[in-house]
Parts: structure tokens; sequence; C-alpha cells
């Protein structure tokens, strides 16, 4: 979250982000599925297989979600131009 909000570009940082954040990814909270996501959208760094993951275990939780985290995931989504359309649907 911080690199991408100073601006900070870091290729092997957000590897590793990706390659750990897959395997805990049912362990975050919604509000950071919404960060990760919007972190990697931030920075135009794409992470199919972890976006897969976020939209999985996004549409599970999504009445857990605030207003503020599915207009960030929806929005980090839409910038990667990751398709997602169960997720999608489950926010309309």
């Amino acid at each position: 979250w911080a690199f991408a909000t100073l601006g900070v570009p870091a290729p092997q940082l957000f590897d590793a982000i990706a390659r750990a954040s897959k395997k805990r990814i049912g362990n975050l909270k919604p509000q950071g599925l919404a960060n990760i996501a919007w972190a990697f959208a931030t920075l135009n760094t794409p992470a199919p297989q972890l976006f897969k993951g976020i939209a999985r275990e996004s549409k599970k939780r999504i009445g857990r979600f605030k207003s503020q985290d599915l207009a960030n995931t929806a929005w980090a989504f839409a910038t990667l131009g990751t398709p997602a359309p169960q997720l999608f649907e489950a926010i309309a």
C-alpha cells in the first residue's frame, strides 16, 4: 500500500507479495483484499493468479465489504482489465 501511495514501483516486492498473498488470501479481511488489489492496480502491476484469488474470496464475503472496499476492488479490477464477471455481478 505504501509503495503504491508514493508511486514507487517495486516489481520484486510486488512479486513476493503476490506469491505470499495467494497462500494467505483466505485469511485476509475485506479491507485487506481491497487494499492489495488497489496497490497492484495503482502501480499497474498485473497479478492474474492473485486477482483470481481476490475475486473468489471477495465474492464469498461480499456482504462484509464496506462501500469503499467495494469501490476500490472494482476499480482495481477495471483498471488492470482483469475480468471477474461473478465478482462484478455480486457487487451489483
